[in-house]
């Protein structure tokens, strides 16, 4: 267990906001709001212990998905959920119970009885006031490589509840950061690599200060973007797990009702919001529906639980939408075991009340997460590689093992091969290149780690099963393209965007341009010039990747042949202050896909000829200059203290 000192703060009392409600009669029934009590919704008494902190302070903050490596599921006894489904917990990873020490016998002998791996149950000893341990237990992150908690404020008039997230860190030896936002479990959805999904109660419980709540989730959690929906179910509960959930980075389910229902059109607003929306890799959500027909019939289908490629799925009142609802899920998550669990006869599921919210995942906190974020899809141009780059970060501390980062990928339905991964400098960055197709070809791929603590990882999860897949552009076979070279009077930036000989370059620029030159000049300070003798000077070579500022007496058009650039075998070096370079890419790319590989520094900034500038932040590049095209001349001003060498990305990936 990592020691990780504990914060110690003084607890700071803070008002929650009190739900009214008129005259007996109209009073909602409490058993269908599964967190408050009759008695509760009546209290005016909202006040709760809650700590605030300053956020994590590391570079890398992350908030894990339910879908990662957990090693433990946290529960609360008495039980809101069967002894049966403790029993299939317990044979497949870590229990947490939550149990008072007068309870923990009784815990005790109920496990026993119902078969559980009583070796994999860990009893925490503390009250509570209720077993929806999803809303209040603790929310695991990473704050650079060491595990943390994040807690909320709880809406709920229950301080044992509220204090769970502080014990739990006091028992694990975890950081406990206070997060000053009401929010609950049930309506938080995220997918590791920093999207985060909750209903619009989140605004509501919070005075509606969208700013404030945006920037907290940002700075706590490392959640930017943060999708804040309607509430499509209208329900008193709102919690997004009551009507969707993400099954992968790609992949989200969402319930679907029968067109009778007056909430009809709300699920489908949904629905079509995130088909067309991009995930985190750059496409659209692929989403993935499951019937809830409504009324008296329970089927509670999105409040699930995933735990290390096992997914557990309430199963309702009819068994016909039962056996169609374990299907869309084995559909969405193949390879994945997927087990039906009824409710407890005491305990029973409800439509806003099953599974999920009784149950809690605790993150792996020595996973292996391999975060291969510039996913290559869609058509490619062709070239002779494709770089796939990942981060590979062992949370274990344990050193990567370095024959074991590797590309695996099957060209048009070929035997998988392999390309090793090798630093790019960047830090936990590693690169591959997908090699040996030709035009038309159909690629298929995925990416794998392992390190020295025995974790292994890949992305996809699913592997060779459901792996990442893009195409080659169709096309003649040619190896050789034209570039059209048109300058106005005066002059011009301009960059080579074929692969010749620089001599040769020199000399057909020279030649292209004919009675029309005046000078041709490079970013040290060389030059050719005309004469009615021909050119002269000391440039004799020009190079792919640098920038050249060519004065023409009138406007010309010519062209030049020659080879494609292999993006991967030309590296540009930036040194500090101005930079003149070239981008030599096939296809116009977005500045943050094209410098994905360029370690850029704060402040760096690159400006097109028309004074079109992008600006480095920490968030990526933004401003005015949106996109490199082929051919296109750039000034880029490093901020950098030293050297840096990059090449120009391959991933062809307009959107992002």
């Amino acid at each position: 267990m990592k020691n990780i000192k504990l914060f110690v703060l003084v607890g700071l009392l803070i008002g929650l906001p009190f739900l009214t409600f008129g005259q007996d009669s109209q009073k909602p029934d409490w058993k269908k709001l599964h967190y408050l009590s009759e008695e509760e919704m009546l209290s005016k008494e909202r006040s709760s212990i809650y700590q605030e902190t300053d956020p994590p302070a590391g570079d890398y903050v992350r908030f894990p998905a339910e879908f990662e490596p957990m090693q433990a599921v946290t529960i609360r006894y008495p039980l809101g959920i069967p002894t049966s489904l403790v029993k299939q917990l317990s044979e497949r990873t870590k229990v947490y119970c939550i149990v008072t020490s007068s309870q923990q016998n009784s815990a005790r002998s109920t496990f026993q009885n119902a078969g559980c791996n009583m070796n994999n149950i860990t009893y925490y000893n503390m009250s509570t006031e209720s077993y929806w341990v999803r809303d209040y237990g603790p929310w695991y992150i990473f704050n650079d490589l060491e595990p943390a908690i994040v807690d909320n404020a709880y809406n709920r008039p229950r301080n044992n509840d509220n204090m769970v997230p502080v014990y739990m860190g006091q028992q694990l030896g975890l950081t406990v950061y206070g997060m000053n936002l009401t929010h609950t479990g049930g309506n938080m959805m995220e997918d590791g690599r920093g999207v985060g999904v909750s209903d619009e109660l989140i605004l509501n419980e919070n005075s509606n200060n969208e700013n404030n709540v945006r920037t907290k989730m940002r700075n706590y959690l490392g959640i930017d973007p943060y999708h804040i929906t309607i509430d499509p179910q209208g329900d008193y509960i709102a919690h997004v797990d009551c009507w969707g959930k993400f099954l992968a980075p790609d992949k989200i389910l969402i319930a679907q009702l029968p067109t009778s229902n007056s909430h009809y059109a709300d699920y489908e607003e949904v629905a079509e919001f995130f088909a067309n929306t991009n995930c985190c890799w750059g496409y659209p959500y692929k989403v993935y529906r499951v019937y809830e027909p409504g009324g008296n019939t329970v089927a509670p289908y999105t409040n699930s639980l995933i735990v290390n490629k096992t997914v557990f799925v309430p199963l309702g009142s009819n068994n016909t939408y039962n056996n169609d609802a374990l299907a869309v899920y084995q559909q969405a998550l193949p390879g994945y075991e997927i087990i039906g669990v009824t409710g407890a006869s005491s305990t029973p599921w409800e439509n806003t009340d099953a599974l999920h919210c009784r149950t809690r995942g605790v993150m792996d906190f020595n996973m292996l997460f391999v975060d291969h974020r510039d996913v290559v899809f869609g058509e490619q141009p062709m070239q002779d590689s494709i770089a796939i780059t990942s981060k590979f970060i062992a949370y274990s501390g344990q050193a990567l093992k370095q024959d074991s980062l590797l590309v695996y990928y099957s060209i048009d339905g070929g035997a998988y091969q392999t390309a090793k991964m090798t630093s790019t400098g960047n830090l936990y960055e590693y690169v591959g290149y997908i090699k040996g197709y030709n035009y038309g070809s159909s690629i298929d791929y995925y990416v794998f780690g392992a390190d020295e603590s025995g974790h292994r990882y890949s992305q996809p999860v699913f592997g060779a099963v459901e792996p990442h897949h893009f195409d080659i552009e169709e096309g003649s076979g040619t190896t050789t393209t034209e570039q059209t070279v048109s300058l106005s009077s005066g002059w011009n930036w301009w960059t080579p965007d074929v692969d010749l000989d620089g001599a040769t370059l020199l000399s057909l620029i020279e030649n292209g341009l004919g009675a029309n030159g005046v000078k041709i000049m490079s970013q040290d300070g060389k030059f050719a010039t005309r004469s009615t003798y021909g050119w002269s000077g000391s440039l004799t070579s020009l190079e792919v990747g640098k920038m050249y500022m060519i004065q023409v007496s009138s406007p010309c058009t010519f062209s030049i042949e020659g080879n494609f650039v292999d993006l991967t075998n030309h590296s540009i070096t930036l040194s500090y202050g101005n930079n003149w370079i070239g981008y030599f890419g096939t296809q116009p790319m977005s500045v943050n896909a094209a410098l994905a590989n360029l370690p850029a520094t704060v402040g760096d900034k690159i400006t097109g000829q028309d004074g079109s500038i992008a600006t480095y932040s920490r968030y990526g590049w933004s401003g005015p200059l949106q996109t490199l095209v082929p051919g296109g001349a750039y000034l880029y001003n490093s901020k950098a203290s030293s050297d840096v060498t990059f090449t120009f990305s391959t991933n062809n990936k307009y959107n992002k």
